[in-house]
């Protein structure tokens, strides 16, 4: 179960711990929440995963902005609060781009770099598509018709992990449902994740983790991080959809256990 540790004193991002060992920052995706990362910790008892829920999502400030320069800040703020100097970075979707730019703005504060299924440098006109769907409203009327949307959307994904999905992020909003998440700061995201691809700093060991099904990982940014990586650079694709790490998850688990 994730144990909220919050002092928005010293960082205003709401936290999810789970586990005792080493610790890992992770960062989710768009419209996503810390507390997905319960099911890759359970399968990696060695680590405590710091899920923060991203500004915008869950029960952090959804007050911008919205842009990488910022969720790096908070990044960075989390980690001065739990008193961590330097850590592997794990990240998922937007939350990859955003570990990428952080380990570019503090290299000395990335210990390690995994990226599953990163969505960075996206073409922008799909981005303008997919910020203007983001635009109008996602609501329902029950809670079994927000779970049926779930499901057919997470299509290779445990019954169990779909249940959980609503448990932690789905609320009650008068009479309809809606996700705990701030839809202009999704509309922002898309934006950011249309912006010119970036790759880790040279010399940061990286795991590259492609989801084969989707197509958010670009075969030219691969190549330009192995141009920049070289040996540091581990490239691990898994035959899953986009939410490879739930869907995947023991098979991811095993390629972080490696790399870790």
């Amino acid at each position: 179960m994730g144990r909220p540790c919050d002092d928005p004193a010293v960082s205003p991002l709401h936290l999810h711990s789970f586990g005792d060992g080493a610790p890992a920052l992770a960062l989710h995706g768009v419209t996503g929440h810390g507390q997905r990362w319960r099911v890759l910790a359970d399968a990696l008892p060695q680590l405590r995963i710091i899920g923060a829920d991203l500004r915008g999502h869950g029960r952090s400030p959804w007050t911008p902005p919205w842009g990488f320069e910022q969720h790096v800040a908070d990044a960075l703020a989390v980690l001065d609060r739990e008193g961590l100097d330097r850590v592997p970075v794990i990240g998922h979707s937007f939350g990859a781009a955003i570990a990428v730019h952080l380990a570019r703005a503090a290299p000395e504060r990335v210990e390690k770099l995994v990226l599953l299924d990163p969505a960075i440098g996206l073409d922008a006109q799909d981005m303008l598509e997919t910020a203007e769907e983001t635009r109008a409203d996602e609501s329902y009327p029950d809670r079994a018709t927000a779970r049926a949307d779930r499901a057919r959307r997470w299509a290779g994904i445990a019954d169990d992990l779909v249940d959980a999905e609503l448990a932690a992020h789905l609320v009650a909003d008068g009479d309809r449902f809606r996700y705990r998440y701030c839809r202009a700061a999704a509309v922002a995201a898309w934006s950011e994740m249309a912006r010119p691809a970036v790759t880790p700093p040279a010399g940061l060991p990286t795991l590259l983790v492609p989801a084969t099904k989707a197509d958010f990982v670009a075969p030219h940014w691969v190549d330009a991080c192995r141009a920049a990586l070289g040996d540091a650079l581990t490239v691990a694709p898994v035959e899953s959809g986009h939410m490879v790490f739930l869907e995947r998850t023991d098979e991811v688990a095993g390629h972080l256990r490696a790399f870790l």
